[in-house]
């Protein structure tokens, strides 16, 4: 081998982990926005934990809203560790239906978005105790109210197949940081959530909650109509 050749080699031994070093930080990026929309998008439709996290602001401060959301968030990844277990183990077979399986997560989440926009949360509301209680009471309940609804495991078995959020050969440190991420995206919706309501607390009534209801939905069917259009023309915007 000639002395240029060994010149040449050496450099591009020496750039290699600068290159190992930019495909590990695109992929910690990539699973890093795909958690926090996923933790978002659960977090966001103003259910029976959403329309009581508002009361408790309105009523009790802001924090004591946004523990109620920290509850809900909590419960919110259990269901989502179970169900990417779950998933871990059928791995050849999301590998060889990945177009169906986001056809089917984008079909639903699509449903999930024409029910939230439908919806009326105003249904939702419950007389609220004049006493405060202790911030983990509040915590509790709402952990408690939102983890008797294991039908968000659905939900998260679309969100997760529509962003192809589990895959095969995941190292400990990338799955962790994707939970982390849906963690935080569903603690900023919660803190984001609770600063705006505190905020304009005496303009928000209940037609206030019905309108940023349908707003909520509007944008989750978006989402979806512009996934399942990528999915039917065999294009990604998450691989």
């Amino acid at each position: 081998m000639s002395r240029k050749n060994c010149t040449s080699l050496w450099r591009v031994s020496q750039k290699m982990p600068i290159f190992a070093a930019m495909i590990q930080l695109n992929t910690i990026i990539d699973i890093l926005w795909k958690g926090f929309i996923i933790g978002v998008v659960v977090s966001a439709p103003l259910g029976p934990v959403g329309v009581l996290c508002i009361q408790r602001t309105l009523n009790k401060g802001r924090w004591y809203g946004f523990v109620t959301g920290l509850g809900a968030s909590l419960s919110d990844i259990a269901y989502a560790l179970l169900t990417g277990y779950g998933m871990s183990f059928v791995f050849d077979y999301v590998n060889k239906n990945i177009f169906y399986l986001q056809l089917f997560g984008s079909i639903l989440l699509l449903a999930f978005g024409i029910y939230t926009f439908r919806s009326n949360p105003v249904q939702s509301l419950r007389p609220v105790s004049t006493n405060r209680g202790s911030y983990f009471h509040n915590f509790i309940t709402a952990f408690v109210v939102t983890l008797s609804n294991p039908l968000i495991i659905f939900l998260f078995i679309g969100l997760f197949a529509r962003f192809a959020f589990v895959s095969e050969g995941v190292l400990v440190f990338e799955a962790v940081t994707g939970y982390l991420a849906i963690a935080l995206g569903a603690l900023s919706w919660w803190l984001g959530i609770t600063y705006f309501v505190n905020k304009v607390r005496k303009q928000f009534n209940l037609r206030g909650i019905w309108i940023l209801n349908r707003v909520i939905g509007s944008i989750v069917v978006l989402v979806s109509v512009i996934g399942l259009i990528f999915t039917l023309t065999g294009k990604s915007l998450y691989q």
